[in-house]
Protein backbone atom coordinates (compact mmCIF):
# COMPACT_ATOMS: atom_id res chain seq x y z
CA UNK A 1 0.00 0.00 0.00
CA UNK A 2 1.42 3.35 -1.04
CA UNK A 3 0.85 6.09 1.55
CA UNK A 4 1.35 9.71 0.52
CA UNK A 5 1.70 11.08 4.07
CA UNK A 6 2.94 8.42 6.52
CA UNK A 7 2.91 10.78 9.52
CA UNK A 8 -0.75 11.68 8.94
CA UNK A 9 -1.47 7.95 8.65
CA UNK A 10 0.26 7.37 12.00
CA UNK A 11 -1.73 10.14 13.71
CA UNK A 12 -4.99 8.83 12.24
CA UNK A 13 -4.25 5.30 13.48
CA UNK A 14 -3.51 6.61 16.98
CA UNK A 15 -6.66 8.78 16.97
CA UNK A 16 -8.83 5.87 15.79
CA UNK A 17 -7.34 3.45 18.32
CA UNK A 18 -8.00 5.97 21.07
CA UNK A 19 -11.65 6.40 20.09
CA UNK A 20 -12.11 2.61 19.82
CA UNK A 21 -10.43 2.13 23.26
CA UNK A 22 -7.81 -0.25 21.84
CA UNK A 23 -4.94 -1.36 24.08
CA UNK A 24 -2.34 -0.82 21.36
CA UNK A 25 -1.97 0.19 17.73
CA UNK A 26 0.47 -1.17 15.11
CA UNK A 27 2.06 1.23 12.63
CA UNK A 28 4.73 0.68 9.93
CA UNK A 29 7.99 1.89 11.49
CA UNK A 30 10.31 4.73 10.47
CA UNK A 31 12.82 6.89 12.35
CA UNK A 32 10.54 9.94 12.34
CA UNK A 33 7.54 7.97 13.60
CA UNK A 34 9.71 6.49 16.33
CA UNK A 35 10.81 9.98 17.41
CA UNK A 36 7.17 11.15 17.50
CA UNK A 37 6.25 8.10 19.61
CA UNK A 38 9.16 8.85 21.96
CA UNK A 39 7.90 12.41 22.55
CA UNK A 40 4.34 11.12 23.11
CA UNK A 41 5.67 8.69 25.75
CA UNK A 42 7.78 11.39 27.43
CA UNK A 43 4.75 13.69 27.67
CA UNK A 44 2.58 10.77 28.87
CA UNK A 45 0.02 10.85 26.05
CA UNK A 46 0.70 7.13 25.42
CA UNK A 47 2.12 4.46 27.76
CA UNK A 48 5.06 3.15 25.73
CA UNK A 49 6.16 1.89 22.35
CA UNK A 50 8.15 -1.03 21.03
CA UNK A 51 9.63 -1.83 17.64
CA UNK A 52 8.77 -5.30 16.38
CA UNK A 53 11.19 -6.47 13.67
CA UNK A 54 9.83 -8.09 10.55
CA UNK A 55 11.17 -8.78 7.07
CA UNK A 56 10.41 -5.22 5.92
CA UNK A 57 10.73 -1.94 7.84
CA UNK A 58 9.47 -3.16 11.20
CA UNK A 59 6.30 -2.44 13.12
CA UNK A 60 5.96 0.30 15.71
CA UNK A 61 3.56 -0.89 18.42
CA UNK A 62 2.22 1.95 20.56
CA UNK A 63 0.49 1.07 23.83
CA UNK A 64 -2.41 3.46 24.41
CA UNK A 65 -3.06 5.22 27.71
CA UNK A 66 -6.43 6.02 29.28
CA UNK A 67 -7.73 7.73 32.42
CA UNK A 68 -9.28 5.67 35.25
CA UNK A 69 -12.70 6.47 33.70
CA UNK A 70 -11.51 4.76 30.47
CA UNK A 71 -11.33 8.09 28.62
CA UNK A 72 -8.48 8.97 26.27
CA UNK A 73 -5.65 11.05 27.74
CA UNK A 74 -5.72 13.38 24.72
CA UNK A 75 -8.67 14.85 22.84
CA UNK A 76 -7.20 15.15 19.37
CA UNK A 77 -4.12 14.91 17.16
CA UNK A 78 -3.95 17.25 14.17
CA UNK A 79 -1.39 17.21 11.34
CA UNK A 80 -0.15 20.74 10.62
CA UNK A 81 2.51 20.58 7.92
CA UNK A 82 1.48 18.46 4.94
CA UNK A 83 3.44 17.21 1.91
CA UNK A 84 1.73 19.77 -0.33
CA UNK A 85 2.05 22.64 2.12
CA UNK A 86 4.94 22.73 4.56
CA UNK A 87 4.65 25.05 7.56
CA UNK A 88 7.95 26.33 8.97
CA UNK A 89 8.10 28.33 12.19
CA UNK A 90 10.85 30.56 13.55
CA UNK A 91 11.56 30.83 17.27
CA UNK A 92 9.58 34.08 17.45
CA UNK A 93 6.58 32.35 15.86
CA UNK A 94 6.86 29.50 18.37
CA UNK A 95 6.97 31.92 21.29
CA UNK A 96 3.83 33.65 20.00
CA UNK A 97 1.99 30.33 19.44
CA UNK A 98 2.82 28.90 22.89
CA UNK A 99 -0.45 30.22 24.25
CA UNK A 100 -2.45 27.95 21.93
CA UNK A 101 -4.13 24.81 23.12
CA UNK A 102 -2.07 21.65 23.58
CA UNK A 103 1.47 20.81 22.55
CA UNK A 104 3.12 21.40 19.17
CA UNK A 105 5.71 18.95 17.80
CA UNK A 106 8.49 20.53 15.72
CA UNK A 107 10.83 18.75 13.32
CA UNK A 108 14.28 20.32 13.69
CA UNK A 109 17.82 19.41 12.77
CA UNK A 110 18.00 17.93 16.29
CA UNK A 111 15.03 15.63 15.65
CA UNK A 112 11.39 15.87 16.71
CA UNK A 113 10.97 18.05 19.81
CA UNK A 114 8.19 19.96 21.55
CA UNK A 115 7.67 23.68 21.10
CA UNK A 116 8.85 24.32 24.68
CA UNK A 117 12.15 22.58 23.99
CA UNK A 118 12.54 24.44 20.67
CA UNK A 119 12.04 27.80 22.42
CA UNK A 120 14.59 26.82 25.10
CA UNK A 121 17.14 25.85 22.45
CA UNK A 122 16.33 28.89 20.31
CA UNK A 123 15.63 26.91 17.13
CA UNK A 124 12.70 26.74 14.74
CA UNK A 125 11.60 24.08 12.30
CA UNK A 126 8.73 22.42 10.54
CA UNK A 127 5.47 22.15 12.50
CA UNK A 128 4.59 18.44 12.47
CA UNK A 129 1.42 18.15 14.57
CA UNK A 130 -0.50 19.51 17.55
CA UNK A 131 -1.90 17.31 20.30
CA UNK A 132 -4.36 18.31 23.02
Amino acid sequence: MNITDPIADMLTRIRNASKARKRYVDIPNSKVKEQIAKVLVEREFVSNYTVIPDNKQGILRIKMRYTPDNEAVFSNLVRISKPGRRIYLKVDDLFAKKRLLGMLLISTSSGIITEDEAVKRGIGGEAVCRIW
